[in-house]
């Protein structure tokens, strides 16, 4: 509870994973995957509840036995590669109002496979967004991103064009504006917004800049290999 207001933190582990298969159990620096994110969850000094919404028996047993909770196991239908993480959150939600008679205020969406963010973060994102609870209904944490959209390119026939060619086109990375990208270290959401708009990113939306070493997400092999050095060298692991 913050600021009077309720807080699940939610989850999403389904068990297919065609980049990476059995990704969100895959050991990462000793420990699952999924288990990095549901230890900094039950860190917080704010959040209520912390769900993990999965549709797998492995990654269910994992998540319990680190202290998530896992009261059901997500539907087929929202567990597919097309379903959205939108779907897996308004299931949940609906599980706890249907079956606990139970609301939550707000919404924190952590993503497994951000594995890199900080014991502060979740409730350094809270406290901001209570404070400005009147102007904005939704935080993202953001990154900036090393390769800018002016200097991105698309394969057209045999040839290259700018990926964005209203953008000036430059070679230098310090001649662009900065530019910034939704790692998913945490998206934080009023949830009668979140119902409402049918996204985290709601017509009034701020940010939370992290810190460069967390400007990754896991998605294949290489991405889970530069995590795993990236998180032995910041922690001493």
């Amino acid at each position: 509870m913050i600021a009077g207001k309720s807080a699940i933190a939610i989850i999403p582990a389904r068990s297919g994973s065609k980049g990476l298969p059995g990704k969100n159990i895959r050991p990462l620096c000793g420990k699952p995957l999924v288990v990095w994110s549901i230890e900094t969850a039950l860190k917080s000094r704010y959040v209520d509840e912390v769900l993990v919404s999965t549709d797998g028996d492995e990654i269910a047993r994992i998540s319990t036995e680190h202290g998530a909770s896992v009261p059901f196991r997500r539907p087929p239908e929202f567990s597919t590669d097309t379903a959205t993480t939108l779907s897996a959150v308004k299931h949940a939600l609906d599980y706890y109002r249907d079956n606990h008679g139970r609301e939550f205020d707000i919404v924190v969406l952590l993503e497994p496979t951000s594995p890199l963010r900080e014991d502060e973060d979740i409730d350094l994102m809270l406290e901001r967004f209570t404070r400005e609870w009147d102007n904005y209904d939704s935080i993202v944490s953001l990154g900036e991103v090393r390769e800018h959209p002016s200097i991105m390119k698309r394969l057209v026939g045999d040839g290259i064009e700018p990926f964005c060619p209203e953008l000036a086109q430059t070679t230098r990375r310090q001649d662009n504006a900065p530019a910034y990208f939704p790692y998913g270290v945490a998206y934080i959401v009023k949830t009668g917004s979140l119902i409402q708009e049918s996204t985290f990113y709601t017509k009034r939306c701020t940010y939370y800049l992290v810190k460069r070493h967390q400007n990754y997400e896991i998605d294949d092999l290489y991405d889970f290999l530069c995590v795993e050095a990236v998180m032995k060298h910041e922690r001493m692991l």
